[in-house]
């Protein structure tokens, strides 16, 4: 029977922050993830201030720095004819002053780089839990898993960790449900590599207007877009044909046909099933579940990354003692979601209203410019405001800050 301290399953960003932490704790660590690298498109590529600091706390953010990226300062809607700055990062407090936007493989290579330096760490690729192991009292005691040939085998752990996000295998496996709550949208994802503008350039940048949503980031070479829908309505949309669909995102975002010929298919146009739940209980005894695996993050704000993050930084500074001691109890598990249940709660709660004042009106028709909610002609009227949505939505509640022992 193979053993490890800690079991993580799940290489991504939750899973790889947590692996390192406990690495430089000097805790044997096994990742395990099921596919064989971490390419994959349309995955959250923002990384938030509270994240960089966290980098540079651990000696990565010279490394950090050397990745591709561009730096997001602002959030601007136009809806209608009428601008409103939703969020500015120029003035937060800290060095980092930006999202930034990197691709997610490039990130999670790094992180998987510097904790293969530590001897304690093990990232097992294309291996795929499959189920939990428990003991005669129920307790979790590891999970089941088939490797890259499909032979099965067994990892006792003295502890495991559900990073596997939202279709979590080890949350279902341990019986954990979660509290799903109701979202007006699914997403449509897609590259355009439309010239560049004054407007778009550096921020997220959203356009609303006849009943139709879309926001893009900027990417450099082309823009991240996304093209919002009323839930549950991809096939019936896409019976129009893509050329109805380039002629509608082409004029609620000014770009002209050249750029929208880049979309050759609905091939291109990849559905995001929105869903947004939380755990009621995020731990059974021997395993505990934290990022999309306790909480499936709305994609508004593009926050899910850096709520991940910080919830691995909080599992490491509790966990780590007990971990070395051999004496992990569910009295530990429940620390570390009381530390992360307020940022989560807010946040969802913040993701909500966005929902239900701004998203689900605009999509209806019924958001206009002469008659915005209070929120927005707040941000209108007084500017300070925006540095405090800025700040909320780039660095937000109960940022966590790395642990000493994995500072370098």
């Amino acid at each position: 029977m193979e053993h490890t301290t800690c079991c993580v399953v799940g290489g991504g960003p939750a899973g790889m922050m947590l692996g390192l932490l406990l690495a430089r704790a000097g805790i044997e660590v096994t990742v395990l993830e099921k596919h064989g690298d971490f390419l994959r498109d349309f995955r959250g590529d923002t990384v938030h201030p509270s994240t960089l600091r966290l980098l540079d706390e651990l000696g990565l953010g010279e490394r950090f720095a050397r990745l591709p990226a561009r730096k997001l300062r602002d959030m601007r809607m136009h809806i209608e004819d009428t601008v409103v700055v939703a969020g500015d990062l120029r003035h937060i407090p800290g060095r980092h002053k930006y999202i930034a936007m990197v691709p997610q493989w490039d990130f999670l290579d790094l992180l998987a780089g510097a904790a293969a330096e530590e001897p304690s760490f093990t990232l097992r690729l294309r291996t795929a839990a499959t189920d939990v192991r428990r003991d005669d009292a129920g307790r979790t005691t590891g999970v089941r898993y088939r490797d890259e040939t499909g032979r099965p085998g067994e990892l006792s752990a003295d502890l495991t960790v559900a990073c596997d996000g939202r279709n979590s295998v080890v949350r279902a496996a341990a019986g954990l449900t979660p509290t799903t709550f109701d979202v007006p949208i699914d997403v449509w994802q897609v590259r355009v590599p439309a010239p560049r503008d004054g407007l778009k350039s550096g921020r997220v940048f959203m356009s609303i207007r006849d009943g139709q949503i879309a926001a893009t980031m900027d990417r450099g070479d082309y823009y991240q877009t996304s093209y919002l829908i009323k839930k549950g309505t991809d096939a019936e949309l896409r019976s129009h044909g893509i050329d109805w669909f380039r002629d509608r995102l082409g004029a609620l975002l000014d770009w002209d046909r050249t750029a929208m010929r880049e979309i050759r298919s609905w091939d291109d146009v990849k559905l995001l099933e929105v869903t947004m739940d939380r755990l009621p209980r995020w731990y059974t005894e021997g395993l505990l579940c934290i990022g999309d695996a306790a909480h499936t993050m709305s994609p508004v704000g593009g926050v899910g990354v850096n709520l991940a993050v910080q919830d691995a930084v909080a599992a490491a500074r509790v966990l780590a003692a007990p971990l070395r001691r051999g004496s992990v109890d569910v009295r530990d598990l429940e620390r570390v979601q009381k530390r992360r249940h307020l940022p989560t709660t807010v946040t969802q709660r913040q993701q909500q209203g966005e929902h239900e004042t701004l998203l689900r009106p605009a999509l209806e028709g019924t958001l206009k410019a002469d008659r915005l909610p209070l929120p927005l002609r707040m941000l209108r009227t007084v500017p300070a405001l925006r540095t405090v949505t800025g700040y909320l939505g780039g660095v937000g509640i109960r940022p966590e800050h790395a642990p000493e022992f994995a500072r370098r």
